[in-house]
């Protein structure tokens, strides 16, 4: 049966970021995954069946939490700043180097929406990876909030960032905002149904809570993934594709693929964002063994 224990490795010299490793049954040295969420989840919002089918498909897998948010250490709690995810990544990557089971020059790495567009940049520069699954990535900040922001809203949002830069000038923590809100007087980041639905799942008592720093926000919508998709090659690069995406947005995602250098595979899924977590995890989770089996043995 696949192992799954507790570890933890230093960012920054005195950060830990915790997460899970399974280890599959076998003797030697095994190829590796690397997974993380993306925007403010945890491991717990419906990662670990990925990682579970990636360790029963022979992998050692790690998935750990980013800096500020679930097991992970970082402060303040739930800021996102992609770069430093990203920076934070390529140690999770040196930690799976140290590890004996890990065979060091077989390592790939599965990231899923904002972490679909960190899979990028990090296919893009981390020449370690042997290949890279982008599920359902951000592509673009800037055109997902000209999609999703009224522009008669945008006032608003803009002057929001400025009061949340004034108050921190003088000393005060950065501002909040809920993750997801069906309430429009309550500033979120989210109010589809299916991403409330999604991330308000049963979830362990204390492990995450709905909020997130405003400057976070403006994080995202400076945040352009996509123009580092045609420099990933010669890292074979898998994007799985929904549909019906209205968060991370099907068109912009089709659109950086044919931006993209071979070696690389389009697998689509007919739904909306999340249903490669959910009624389309089968083909999601399956599509990504595959591809990891092809390049790394």
């Amino acid at each position: 049966m696949v192992k799954r224990t507790d570890v933890e490795f230093e960012v920054d010299g005195n950060v830990k970021l915790r997460g899970w490793l399974y280890v599959p049954p076998g003797t030697g040295r095994r190829p590796a995954i690397t997974m993380a969420h993306g925007y403010a989840g945890v491991k717990e919002h419906g990662l670990e069946p990925f990682a579970k089918a990636f360790a029963e498909a022979g992998f050692v897998v790690l998935l750990h939490d980013h800096r500020g948010f679930g097991a992970s250490e970082g402060t303040p709690r739930h800021d996102i700043d992609p770069w430093r995810q990203i920076a934070d990544w390529r140690r999770a990557i040196s930690y799976l180097e140290t590890l004996e089971v890990v065979d060091p020059k077989r390592i790939g790495l599965w990231g899923t929406s904002y972490a679909g567009g960190h899979a990028i940049v990090l296919g893009a520069t981390e020449r370690r990876l042997r290949c890279v699954v982008s599920q359902v990535p951000t592509i673009s900040g800037y055109e997902q909030g000209l999609r999703r922001i009224a522009p008669e809203h945008v006032p608003a949002i803009e002057e929001a960032f400025a009061d949340d830069d004034r108050a921190q000038l003088r000393g005060e923590p950065p501002r909040r905002q809920a993750i997801v809100s069906a309430d429009p007087g309550i500033a979120a980041s989210y109010r589809a149904k299916d991403a409330i639905d999604f991330y308000l799942q049963p979830l362990p008592e204390g492990v995450w809570q709905n909020d997130v720093t405003v400057r976070s926000t403006r994080a995202a919508r400076m945040y352009e993934p996509g123009h580092w998709i045609a420099r990933v090659s010669p890292t074979p690069l898998l994007m799985v594709v929904a549909t019906r995406d209205t968060i991370t947005l099907t068109d912009l995602e089709l659109a950086a693929y044919e931006r993209a250098l071979q070696p690389k595979r389009l697998v689509t899924l007919e739904g909306g964002h999340f249903d490669p977590y959910l009624s389309m995890f089968k083909q999601s989770s399956e599509a990504a063994v595959e591809w990891f089996k092809l390049h790394l043995g």
